[in-house]
């Protein structure tokens, strides 16, 4: 048995659960299989599984039932449980998200990483609330939506294409047409969608540059988009899910059916935003850095300190990385000027909006900034400060009249908290590791 596996599935036979293991195992998402429930608790209990996938049909029991004891066996942790089989309009009882088969191992992988990802942030809203309220301070508790999914259909005007935008609006949904890309992003730029829609007909590459923009934009990245390919399709469910495709039809599958999965990825967006909302809200509690809106340096060490217990409580790896603006000769006469100072609230700004929702950013110095990232191994963690150093790099900030701008570049270091240590220990690891990078 795997001791380091991520990813529970549970089915009594191979004919799901085979591919999918060896798919997700290629994928990073090491795997175990559970033959039925009493094995699926004990893996769940005595393994720090990240995310549970449940084969309806095989599993050979009441799978709502299953999923709840799932969850309970892996608190404090929390765990997202995945549904292979329909999906219906109503959200299954007890499942995170429902897939319709076949599932495909990147399509599951992709999925698997945005549920993990909102159950972190949920634990990390918890622990924020803790810490505020620590200091009278209260964080609002996410808000839920209501009103109809909105959903964005692009595409030209074929019929199973207008089948399936009427299954949409017969299920409630707000469905909205754009027959071409660009008035696809104006409406993704002027409206908020949960989900989109795109018709993989003649113009199968103009559908996936679609997909592909969507997540090479910050705003748009987590908008699920439901590819509809039609019959013979040169474009393989492979290539359509590496251009960033949520999910995969076929006019072949019943419009209702389709329908049902457009409204399941809406239903799972609308929590993931709801909960990042509720953690942004942390920058307007008065406790955060003036200047750049980032923790402070006390702040931050308390919630380091409760973020470290939670992590051995629910036996996830945390990260911590320091962001030490580098020492180069040109920043001299910049630093005189106090135009290195000014540049600094732009900065911090930036780092805020460049980490994810549930990671912590905070202003450790005038020109030292910290993270810590839960559920984050240190390559991950570096791989984040690299991302975010390459983006502030391309960055010119003002340096005076008549003078030209300058960048700012960061020494990094990075370090995977151990779960006896103390975090300032691993915050100084961090940090003299930015230092001799700085040497170096």
């Amino acid at each position: 048995m795997p001791i380091d596996a991520r990813v529970l599935i549970v089915a009594r036979d191979d004919n799901l659960a085979g591919p999918l293991a060896r798919g997700l195992d290629n994928l990073g998402w090491r795997s175990i299989t559970a033959r039925g429930p009493y094995a699926a608790v004990a893996a769940t209990g005595d393994l720090a599984i990240e995310a549970a996938v449940i084969d309806i049909k095989s599993c050979g029991h009441d799978a709502s039932e299953l999923a709840a004891r799932l969850k309970a066996a892996s608190e404090p942790r929390r765990l997202p449980v995945v549904a292979i089989g329909e999906p219906g309009l109503d959200p299954t009882p007890g499942f995170d998200l429902t897939l319709a088969p076949p599932a495909y191992p990147v399509q599951v992988a992709l999925r698997l990483e945005s549920l993990v990802r909102t159950a972190v942030a949920e634990e990390e809203f918890e622990l924020r609330q803790e810490t505020f309220g620590d200091r009278g301070r209260r964080l609002e508790l996410p808000e839920d939506h209501d009103g109809p999914y909105r959903i964005l259909a692009v595409g030209e005007p074929a019929p199973q294409f207008l089948a399936l935008s009427n299954a949409l609006a017969a299920a409630g949904t707000d469905v909205v047409g754009a027959f071409t890309a660009y008035t696809a992003f104006d409406y993704l730029h002027e409206r908020a969608f949960d989900a989109v829609v795109l018709w993989g007909g003649e113009n199968q590459a103009e559908a996936l540059s679609i997909a592909a923009g969507m997540r090479r934009n910050t705003r748009l990245f987590h908008v699920p988009a439901l590819l509809y390919l039609k019959q013979g399709s040169q474009v393989t469910h492979a290539e359509a899910f590496a251009k960033g495709v949520s999910d995969v039809a076929s006019p072949e599958t019943l419009a209702a059916d389709t329908a049902r999965r457009v409204v399941e990825l809406g239903r799972a967006y609308r929590r993931q935003n709801m909960i990042r909302r509720a953690l942004e809200r942390a920058r307007s509690s008065g406790l955060m850095d003036a200047a750049t809106g980032l923790f402070t340096r006390d702040l931050f060490a308390a919630h380091l300190v409760r973020l470290a217990q939670a992590a051995r409580l629910r036996r996830r790896r945390l990260s911590v990385c320091v962001l030490r603006v580098a020492d180069r000769p040109e920043l001299a006469r910049v630093r005189a000027g106090g135009w290195l100072d000014r540049a600094v609230p732009q900065i911090g700004s930036m780092i805020g909006r460049l980490v994810r929702a549930e990671d912590t950013a905070a202003r450790l110095g005038p020109e030292v900034f910290g993270l810590a990232l839960p559920a984050t191994r240190a390559a991950q963690a570096a791989a984040a400060g690299e991302r975010i150093s390459a983006v502030i790099a391309c960055t010119a900030f003002e340096a005076g009249p008549d003078k030209p701008p300058f960048v700012v570049e960061f020494d990094i270091g990075v370090a995977e908290v151990d779960p006896e240590e103390n975090t300032a220990r691993a915050l100084e690891r961090a940090a003299a590791k930015a230092l001799q990078r700085e040497a170096g």
